[in-house]
């Protein structure tokens, strides 16, 4: 029966993917105990070669075998949506959390916030310039779209290679200021608070750079057409989320947190 939607074949991918994600979270806790980063370097290489492997048969679908008709790409784009609004509710989560300590501190944290013996960031130093390049990132991701849709390859590679560079300049950037802080995660709520929100957002801006660093690649052998470019679109999506993410985390937590 002929039909519109593309069925997906067998694939050992998902059984691949979950024991690599059971091998970080094993590695990851007998690394923080245990001091032993050998099951974790393990379960991140195979989650990696995964990840490649997979995204691979996607391209290849979508490319060269025609699957991603107008239906599979309109599912697509909702499920990408689903995907940003379980993120939102993720990082609102976090959010939560710091509200609950921040607007009534308790005994513990000295009936203050930040808490007594805590100095906070000045949120117009390293924080300014991040929020400066992540800003400037999402405007060269427009760019690069824009530049597809008028069919101008020269600039949407220029546009996207900017892009891939601010966003590796700012995970860059991050990795000097935690080395640089006063506090640590194990320093009260402010500390926890602090470093999960801003390292789970560090985080997504390494996936995004991966992400768009994948369509740089695919832009460079012309995988991409003024109507068939959704591989971009979710990565455009999903950095101009990144950007929203960090505007909420420089205004609540580096700015009015401190």
């Amino acid at each position: 029966m002929r039909q519109p939607f593309h069925v997906v074949e067998l694939s050992p991918w998902p059984l691949f993917t979950a024991l690599g994600l059971l091998g970080m979270t094993s590695g990851g806790a007998a690394w923080f105990h245990f001091h032993s980063p050998l099951c974790l370097i393990m379960g991140v290489s195979l989650t990696s070669l995964i990840a490649f492997l997979w995204w691979r048969d996607v391209v290849r679908e979508s490319t060269f075998q025609g699957y991603h008709n107008f239906y599979v790409s309109l599912n697509l784009r909702f499920g990408m949506i689903l995907f940003i609004l379980s993120e939102v509710l993720f990082f609102a989560g976090f959010f939560w959390g710091f509200f609950h300590s921040s607007l009534a501190p308790n005994i513990e944290l000295g009936c203050s916030w930040p808490p007594v013996g805590i100095t906070p960031i000045n949120p117009f130093s390293i924080p300014l310039l991040n929020t400066t390049i992540l800003l400037s990132s999402g405007i060269t991701v427009t760019w690069a779209h824009h530049s597809l849709l008028n069919s101008d390859k020269a600039s949407t590679t220029q546009a996207l290679l900017l892009t891939v560079l601010l966003g590796m300049y700012f995970s860059f950037i991050q990795m000097n200021e935690y080395m640089e802080t006063s506090f640590t995660i194990a320093d009260s709520m402010y500390g926890t608070s602090f470093f999960i929100c801003t390292g789970f957002h560090g985080l997504h801006v390494l996936v995004g750079t991966i992400f768009l660093s994948v369509c740089l690649s695919r832009s460079l052998v012309n995988h991409f057409s003024t109507l068939h470019h959704f591989g971009f679109e979710a990565a455009a999506w999903y950095w101009h989320f990144v950007d929203v993410v960090w505007i909420c985390l420089y205004l609540l937590i580096y700015w009015w947190g401190s």
